[in-house]
């Protein structure tokens, strides 16, 4: 399900058929928002998947109908961080997996004449060291909203943070890794390169306004 891939050995590129074939529908120009919003749904949801395979779980007792025996919970120790407002489409594809994680919210508003982002709202949780902290932003265009993010989770105590993306850009992967290069990014796909507008290209448009349904695709 996971292979590495060598230009970027800090990346996880995540393979699935399941993740090639939604991807695939949500990338389609003509996709309408239900069918935009289900297959992206898919698409985060597998990706949380490969990020939970390192959480660390705990021993408790339990009953069985036959016996008592040693059962196994998640540490309650997950936060996760949704830029708004793209993330949120993300973070609906969580809540059956992580029901009790706690959720901060980071609010960015990029310029889309200087590609440059603004914070605009913050919502964080009390982090400590040893939360484990997923960062989630369907498009990794420039990096510089992530970069942005990253800085006030740090500020706020994560030590411990992964960026969970759908689509990627090289340039923005390249920033990140550059400025936290001890962050660890997941994704479905590293597309080619960035247009003179800042979008990802091949990618899918503008993910926040596909998913709620506000403008065209880009």
């Amino acid at each position: 399900m996971k292979k590495r891939t060598p230009s970027y050995p800090w990346v996880t590129v995540v393979h699935h058929p399941l993740i090639d074939h939604s991807l695939s529908i949500i990338r389609e120009k003509t996709t309408q928002t239900e069918d935009f919003r289900r297959h992206g749904g898919i698409v985060s949801m597998l990706l949380f998947l490969h990020a939970a395979k390192k959480l660390k779980l705990e021993s408790y007792d339990i009953q069985t109908p036959l016996s008592p025996m040693k059962g196994k919970r998640l540490k309650k120790n997950v936060i996760v961080v949704p830029v708004l407002r793209s993330g949120i489409g993300m973070l609906f594809a969580l809540e059956d997996l992580l029901p009790s994680a706690a959720v901060g919210f980071i609010g960015l508003a990029r310029d889309e004449k200087t590609a440059q982002a603004h914070e605009y709202y913050q919502k964080l949780p009390k982090i400590f060291s040893s939360n484990i902290v997923f960062l989630v932003d369907p498009m990794l265009a420039t990096g510089g909203s992530l970069i942005d993010s990253l800085a006030i989770l740090i500020k706020k105590g994560a030590k411990n943070i992964t960026v969970i993306c759908i689509v990627s850009a090289p340039e923005g992967l390249e920033r990140i890794h550059k400025q936290y290069p001890d962050v660890k990014i997941i994704t479905a796909a590293i597309d080619t390169h960035l247009n003179d507008t800042k979008f990802i290209v091949p990618g899918l448009g503008d993910f926040g306004d596909r998913y709620f349904g506000t403008t065209d695709y880009i």
